[in-house]
């Protein structure tokens, strides 16, 4: 029986998608769950999944193909058998080889994993095999050309079908940009142009926050299952009270009405491979730091693998990037609309700072906040920081609510 391969259902914000990996081809046996197509959208990658077992019998929509939702995509046939490669003429002495190899104390190669250590130089006694008897699979394989170092560029031959170009000695690459960074372009350009976007700073101490971390990090961690205690928590902790106490920093505009949220979700900016992605913290103001801490590592998780959901990326009413963490030591980032403000942390760097009339040695990080002063002014963004500033630099006060 013939069973038509569609793209998943997309949500209401998503109007097409774009068929981004086939990882099977026609002709292919698949099981039922098994992952046959990914489906690049604005915000994620969709994974497609066999409905059940059989055969990949067409493919509709190649790579690059825009699709819409529940567009045909290929088809599946759940009679057919998978056709069995033609066995070479010297099958016999293949078969001799691997009884040698097996003899000898070398791992065991399935025919398509050894083609493929073949094509990627692999030695085969370097590859881990997870098959009966430790026999090495065809996944095996591709997971270990996958971790292979990369070679340096080279110029392509003539006529090779490769993705860098040479042009004398010098080497170009052209790819098209991702559906992801394509938005992620296009928001921002929108923001910059819709928006009377301004950026405030201040600096804050963190000698009070690094010390009761270097205090209780050993101790949380056990306590929480693992849970490592950062710094990222401690400034969710103090964005949420401040967004309590300068609610229109939490607002966002819809039109010409303003809508103040009477809940704190804080978007975290995660870079991925495939560009800036943002998930939320739902109702952070009810989380706790060992919470926070533990969503944020597994959103990052998910970010590095494309396993992010669009419901773990929607919504948000204020947004925290800490480009601090590549070396950034000072920046105005964008605000992420329909949002209307975005707190940039940034490296910690120790200055000599003024402090009762003597000069110390503290690390210091500064603070950015932009916003839209559209609905924000000055005072309500001076005062946001500050009140954060206050927070970081006596922990306890977050304990107190003071």
């Amino acid at each position: 029986m013939a069973i038509e391969i569609k793209a998943p259902a997309f949500p209401e914000s998503v109007a097409d998608g774009t068929v981004a990996t086939w990882h099977k081809k026609v002709g292919d046996a698949v099981q039922r769950d098994e992952l046959i197509v990914d489906i690049e959208t604005d915000k994620v990658v969709m994974e497609v999944l066999a409905e059940a077992d059989g055969v990949i019998t067409e493919i509709v929509a190649d790579e690059g193909a825009t699709v819409l939702s529940g567009e045909l995509l290929g088809r599946l046939d759940t009679e057919a058998v998978a056709a069995a490669p033609a066995a070479p003429a010297t099958a016999p002495a293949a078969v001799a080889s691997e009884a040698a190899s097996a003899t000898a104390g070398e791992p065991l190669l399935s025919p398509a994993a050894r083609k493929i250590a073949a094509e990627n130089a692999l030695n085969p006694a370097a590859i881990q095999g997870t098959g009966k008897d430790g026999r090495v699979t065809k996944e095996d394989a591709v997971a270990a050309a996958a971790n292979k170092p990369a070679a340096a560029p080279k110029a392509a031959a003539p006529g090779a079908d490769a993705p860098l170009f040479a042009v004398g000695d010098r080497v170009e690459k052209r790819v098209p940009m991702t559906r992801l960074r394509t938005k992620v372009a296009e928001r921002l350009v929108e923001a910059q142009s819709s928006m009377a976007m301004l950026t405030t700073f201040n600096e804050v101490n963190m000698k009070p926050i690094m010390d009761l971390r270097n205090k209780y990090k050993d101790l949380f961690e056990k306590t929480h299952n693992g849970v490592r205690l950062g710094f990222m928590s401690f400034f969710v902790k103090a964005a949420v009270e401040a967004l309590k106490r300068q609610p229109g920093v939490n607002a966002s505009i819809d039109g010409n009405d303003i809508v103040y949220h009477g809940y704190q979700d804080i978007g975290v900016a995660v870079s991925s491979d495939r560009g800036l992605v943002v998930p939320v913290l739902r109702n952070a103001e009810f989380m706790s730091l060992a919470e926070i801490e533990g969503g944020i590592a597994n959103y990052g998780r998910k970010a590095r693998d494309g396993k992010l959901t669009l419901e773990e990326m929607t919504g948000g009413t204020f947004t925290i990037s800490n480009g601090g963490v590549f070396g950034s030591l000072l920046s105005t980032p964008i605000v992420n609309p329909p949002q209307t403000a975005i707190l940039g942390m940034h490296k910690i760097q120790e200055r000599p700072m003024a402090v009762d009339g003597e000069v110390v040695i503290l690390p210091m990080m500064y603070l950015a906040l932009s916003y839209d002063h559209r609905l924000i002014d000055g005072k309500e963004a001076v005062t946001f920081l500050v009140t954060m500033k206050n927070l970081l630099e006596d922990p306890a006060r977050l304990l107190l609510d003071i």
